[in-house]
């Protein structure tokens, strides 16, 4: 099939300089999900139709391919499908979706498509417990020829959609309305397309008359309904925005817990990418994951963390208020709390990495720690090292970075300065406030510190009392 997403609104009431189909939804903008529910459908083509912010939405989710249609000005939904008109296969359907409206599942279109076949226009409907300003579905009788027909066509065929302001009392009292995604025969959509009028009050082109035009030419007008009413909601605020943030975060965790994962409050989880977990795992409150984050069995990931394209290996406990960015974690380690493990950090297995303890590019080895008050940047450190509290690996010189090697059984006392690029040697032992500028031999304690001295009969400072003035 072909697939049409018009993505050209402004979006007035975001009130945002950003397009409308770029606000993001889970970490990624709407048009995004849109385009990743189409390409699941495997189209032949993708036509997005864009207008307000010029050339901000193509720019931004550039693909080899989308044909992108420039609508200017945007005078309304029909004459955006016109734009992109001249990209469709007549020998193939043609699907019509939205950029705002997010959370359509592949399953409600594929059953749209499969109800109108290659010679029907089909409607996406739902039924709404308040239709209030939504165009109704009017209906024919049911004939026996919608028997074997998918139930939501039982009700007859489609004959026209009534606006609210121009319906009826009876007509106000239908549930079903239009959502505007239709799938239809693309020579026909063409030739409904060029027939379109703009002598309404708007002067815009609407798409929704088309239905008219198929019901007078015998085309049989047909509808299919989705899972969820969430699935057909659109965004024009932010407030709505975060609606649908919530409806999809939710409908994340409960695929979490049906895998079985432990979840501390499913209400209070966001997931901006991908997350996959293994067996026996549990995630407290108030935890984001972003891009692609994995996690081993057993592992338990504490409350107020981020994790952003990371990898947490089994049965490791991850700690309150920790941020691991682009960054793998080995088996059985203990990170946190409030600890910080920044892109290019890799560690190996049974590693503790504590409170305010930060790495970058550092490259860690089994059993070793560094339990608090540390920053180690580009680093190499071997097994079974210990890492003193306030130790600083000393890594830029204002204009390079420069890499600090820290060999297996090594212990680094605290509050020590290491002056990259050095060695320690294997089995080295760095006292106390030392600050080292060379090579620290194998097995030998090497240290750094003025000599301490006493000055007898030394008297501290006091304050100097100020006379009043009164």
């Amino acid at each position: 099939m072909n697939v049409v997403i018009l993505a050209a609104g402004m979006g007035k009431r975001m009130r945002s300089e950003l397009p409308k189909v770029l606000h993001e939804l889970a970490g990624k903008p709407m048009l995004g999900h849109v385009l990743d529910t189409c390409r699941s459908l495997s189209p032949g083509r993708i036509v997005v139709v864009y207008g307000h912010g010029g050339d901000q939405v193509p720019t931004a989710l550039a693909s080899s391919d989308i044909a992108w249609a420039l609508q200017s000005p945007q005078l309304g939904t029909g004459h955006a499908v016109m734009q992109a008109a001249p990209h469709l296969d007549d020998s193939v359907p043609t699907l019509i979706l939205y950029g705002d409206v997010p959370l359509t599942t592949p399953d409600t279109l594929r059953r749209l498509v499969t109800a109108a076949g290659p010679a029907q226009l089909g409607l996406l409907t739902v039924d709404l417990p308040d239709p209030t300003g939504y165009g109704r579905i009017v209906r024919g009788p049911s004939s026996a020829q919608h028997t074997q027909t998918p139930a939501q066509d039982l009700r007859g065929p489609i004959l026209r959609i009534v606006e609210h302001k121009d319906a009826d009392p009876a007509t106000l009292r239908i549930a079903e309305v239009n959502t505007g995604i239709m799938v239809a025969p693309t020579a026909h959509l063409k030739r409904w397309l060029s027939k379109l009028s703009n002598s309404n009050a708007q002067q815009e082109y609407y798409l929704t008359d088309i239905v008219g035009m198929a019901v007078s030419e015998g085309i049989p007008v047909v509808g299919a309904q989705p899972a969820a009413v969430w699935e057909t909601l659109g965004v024009n605020s932010k407030a709505q925005l975060a609606e649908l943030e919530r409806v999809h975060q939710r409908r994340v965790a409960d695929t979490l817990l049906d895998a079985g994962v432990g979840l501390a409050d499913p209400a209070r989880i966001d997931v901006r990418g991908t997350l996959t977990a293994g067996r026996d795992c549990f995630i407290d409150v108030n935890c984001v994951f972003e891009g692609t984050v994995v996690l081993g069995d057993g592992v338990r990931i504490g409350a107020n963390c981020v994790l952003h394209d990371a990898r947490i290996d089994s049965h490791t406990d991850i700690l309150p208020m920790c941020h691991i960015d682009q960054a793998q974690v080995g088996a059985g380690s203990r990170i946190g709390p409030f600890a910080r493990l920044r892109p290019g950090t890799v560690l190996g297995e049974d590693n503790h990495v504590g409170n305010f303890v930060e790495m970058k590019n550092t490259k860690m080895a089994a059993h070793s720690k560094a339990n608090h008050l540390a920053y180690v940047g580009d680093a190499v450190v071997g097994a079974r090292v210990n890492i003193g509290a306030g130790t600083i690996t000393c890594n830029y010189d204002g204009a390079n970075k420069h890499q600090t090697i820290i060999e297996d059984d090594a212990f680094i006392g605290s509050d020590t300065q290491l002056v990259a690029p050095v060695t320690v040697g294997k089995g080295a032992t760095l006292g106390a406030g030392t600050t080292l500028t060379r090579n620290a031999p194998p097995g030998e304690l090497t240290i750094s510190r003025a000599k301490q001295t006493s000055i007898a009969g030394w008297k501290r400072p006091v304050k100097i009392k100020t006379p009043s003035k009164d």
